[in-house]
């Protein structure tokens, strides 16, 4: 990691030569990391999504500060822009907002770490749930589904013709839970249930989650 800390205090002495812009270069790059927050999360999550350790990892921070800076410098012959034109930049003033940048790319990492928690609860609390006596509505998460004759009918609205007709709530509650356990092996986010609507076929359970972009039948 010391390599890694020394390449970029290099690459910070090579602004210091160079016309700084001060406030704008820092709001841009604030500004830039926002807007960056997809393709910062992509590297996160390419690097093993893991800000344990003692070294702190770094992911965006070096790119979105060379691209604010060549594009504040293809503004510079801008009448606009020249009015802004300050001192010379030093080196502290260089790292501090490197440091602000750190602080806003570990904020938007813990922010999506927590999200992970979040849903890893929700999931499992759906789980005890199906586990529960009583079978839980997958759409609604409200009402108490039931299921006769193959049927699987809800208060909520709910009412799906099994293709099945021998289908119980033993064996539905077992593939709703299968299908579940499945996706939450490589999606940590909590899918979601609707009904699809058929004109010539029965209606049927979607499980779908729009984090992984996948979806399945269910029945």
């Amino acid at each position: 990691m010391a390599e890694g800390s020394g390449s970029r205090r290099r690459w910070l002495y090579k602004l210091v030569g160079s016309p700084p812009w001060k406030e704008a270069f820092r709001q841009g790059c604030l500004q830039r990391m926002r807007n960056s927050r997809d393709r910062l999360l992509n590297k996160y999550r390419q690097a093993g999504g893991n800000m344990s350790g003692g070294a702190q990892n770094i992911f965006l921070v070096q790119e979105v500060m060379e691209e604010e800076w060549n594009a504040l410098q293809s503004v510079e012959s801008r009448p606009e822009a020249l009015a802004q034109l300050e001192e010379p930049l030093d080196l502290a003033v260089l790292e501090e907002i490197q440091q602000e940048l750190i602080d806003q790319e570990q904020s938007i990492i813990s922010e999506y770490e927590k999200s992970l928690q979040f849903d890893e609860k929700c999931l499992s609390v759906m789980l005890a749930e199906w586990e529960a006596n009583s079978l839980i509505c997958p759409v609604c998460t409200k009402y108490n589904l039931r299921i006769a004759g193959g049927v699987l009918m809800c208060q909520c609205g709910l009412y799906i013709p099994s293709h099945s007709p021998e289908v119980t709530e033993q064996k539905f509650r077992a593939r709703l839970e299968d299908s579940v356990n499945e996706h939450s092996a490589y999606c940590p986010h909590t899918p979601a249930f609707s009904v699809t609507e058929g004109t010539e076929e029965k209606s049927s359970l979607l499980m779908s989650c729009l984090a992984c972009d996948t979806w399945a039948v269910i029945l």
